[in-house]
This record gives structure tokens, C-alpha cells and sequence, in this order.
């Protein structure tokens, strides 16, 4: 009995020490000092070939979006993760001005039966250590969507990408107003790919350009909602309430059908995911009730009107 519990023991030291930080890892992350709200929405997508680790970090920060190429280390023994030499928006920068903080990533990962997480920070260089503040984090895997195919395909598909909202004055009757073009969020792209369409309308319409406005159906619940246009994502995890997620699309004439396709990032409260997306062709005024599950996504087809 005694031998069989000492290869019990060994047997999950083991396993505790074969766990590797591959993978897709998401959460936000926060400024360390006092007073402070401002945090980063992070994903990191991870590779380990034994002690070597490489990979891409996507991040939001106020209207900027960040991804960028990570190198480091992992030590099975101690659990600690280092990477090195990221560029990470300053905390304090003005809108339009943003300046970068060379940090490191120090983390421990820690494995339990419901989820595994890395708990660390960025940590800033020893010269800038009083002027870029830790920023603290609680990482979760996600453990459905990271397959090792899956991993080493995002990061050979990569491409640096620094993009930059800016507001406007008719912007200050929206929760956001979103730039239509192609982000990057693997995870969701992998997991829309594995979804059915569904089309829950189609219109026709005159102009050039559709404006698109995203509410909350009914109840506020917590909806969180992913954008895709033409199969493309153009935005993610926008949480729908009763002020608008707002787009301005181009047409794209050279199609005969442009699609809108709304994917849910989760059920809310009150499943399914259900949003009234409003869309204004010129004085023509559109009100479409979406509807997606984890299973299927929802589609609004716009054709353009041939002229006579």
C-alpha cells in the first residue's frame, strides 16, 4: 500500500511538471498603482518547444489595438514564464500621443481541474521602473480551441498590427464607433469557421455605404458580440447595452451579396444572444432582430440596387 501511494506521488509530480504554457490565454490586466482604472484587455497565443517559448500578444488598450511578437522561457520546475522586451502602451498616455514602456512578462502557471491560469505581470525594465508602473494580470487557458495545429498556424499567419481609433464629435451618443477593418482574435475566427450561418434577413439597398448600429434586444443582460463582414472580423467582444456599437460600411460593389454577420462571444444572462441591429441607407431605415447561439451565427445580406 505505502509503494503504491509513493507512485501515486510520483506519478502526479510528474504530470504537474509535463504541463506546458502552450496555448491561447486570455483576461485583462491592470495598472499597479493607487487609483488607477485603467487595464488592458490581453490574449496571448503561446507556443513551448521544451524551455523556448514563442508567440504573438494581441491587447486593447483605451482606442488602441496592439499585436505583437514574443520570445522567452518557461521553467517546468519552477512554473515561471519570462518573456522579454515587449512594447507596451504607456498607462498614463494621451489620446492620439501614445508612448510605449519596454516591459517584461513574468508569470507562474498554475493547473487545476476547472481551469489553468497564468498569474503574473508586465514588469517594467530596471532604468524605467518608475516610470512604467507592473501591470497585473490573471490569465485563463482556453482549453477548447488550443490545439498545437491551431497555435503554430497564428503565429506563421502573423502580422504586426498597430491600430488607433479616433473619436469624434458624433461619437459622443455611442458606447463605440468602430473602424471596419480586418483585426486579429484567432480564437474567435477558429471558432466562427465552426459555426452555421444563419441568414435572419436580406435587404436592398441604394447607396454606397450602410450605416449599422448594434443595441441590446430587450433585457440588458451582458451580450457580448463579435462583428464579421464579408467573413472578416472587423470587431470583437463588444458588449451591447442601449447605446449603439456603431459602424459605417463600404459596400463592396464588386460582390453581388455583402454579408453582416453577428457571432456571440457568450449567451448573457437570458440565452440566446439577441441584438436590433438598426441600418440607415440614406432616409431608407432598417430594423433587423439578430439572434446567435454558440452554434449558429447571424447573417444580414445586403445587395446593392442595380441601377436603371
Amino acid at each position: 500500500m505505502k509503494k503504491a501511494l509513493v507512485l501515486l506521488t510520483v506519478f502526479i509530480a510528474f504530470k504537474s511538471y509535463s504541463q506546458t504554457v502552450s496555448g491561447y490565454w486570455y483576461g485583462s490586466a491592470n495598472v499597479r498603482v493607487n487609483q488607477s482604472a485603467n487595464n488592458y484587455l490581453v490574449e496571448l497565443i503561446l507556443h513551448q518547444d521544451r524551455t523556448a517559448v514563442n508567440g504573438i500578444i494581441n491587447y486593447y488598450f483605451k482606442e488602441s489595438f496592439r499585436s505583437v511578437k514574443v520570445t522567452g522561457n518557461y521553467n517546468s520546475m519552477t512554473r515561471q514564464l519570462n518573456l522579454f522586451n515587449i512594447p507596451l502602451t504607456y498607462h498614463g498616455s494621451p489620446t492620439g500621443m501614445e508612448v510605449d514602456c519596454a516591459m517584461d512578462l513574468s508569470a507562474t502557471l498554475r493547473v487545476a481541474q476547472a481551469s489553468s491560469n497564468l498569474l503574473g505581470g508586465f514588469v517594467g525594465k530596471p532604468e524605467y521602473k518608475y516610470t512604467c508602473p507592473d501591470v497585473v494580470f490573471n490569465l485563463k487557458l482556453a482549453a477548447d480551441i488550443s490545439k498545437e495545429d491551431s497555435i503554430l498556424r497564428a503565429i506563421k499567419l502573423y502580422k504586426e498590427t498597430y491600430q488607433v481609433w479616433r473619436p469624434t464629435y458624433d461619437d459622443s451618443s455611442v458606447s463605440a464607433t468602430i473602424i471596419p477593418r480586418p483585426v486579429v482574435n484567432f480564437p474567435i475566427v477558429d471558432e466562427f469557421k465552426q459555426r452555421q450561418n444563419k441568414v435572419a434577413k436580406e435587404i436592398t439597398v441604394d447607396s454606397d455605404s450602410l450605416k449599422v448600429d448594434f443595441y441590446d434586444n430587450g433585457d440588458i443582460d451582458g451580450d457580448s458580440i463579435s462583428i464579421f463582414y464579408n467573413n472578416k472580423l472587423i470587431s470583437f467582444n463588444r458588449i451591447l447595452s442601449d447605446k449603439p456599437v456603431h459602424f459605417d460600411l463600404p459596400i463592396d460593389t464588386s460582390k453581388q451579396v455583402n454579408e453582416i454577420t453577428m457571432f456571440a462571444d457568450n449567451l448573457g444572462s437570458i440565452p440566446p444572444n439577441t441584438a436590433l441591429m438598426v441600418g440607415t441607407d440614406g432616409k431608407k431605415r432598417y430594423e433587423i432582430r439578430m439572434a446567435a447561439s454558440l452554434k449558429e451565427n447571424a447573417t444580414l445580406r445586403i445587395r446593392r440596387k442595380v441601377s436603371k
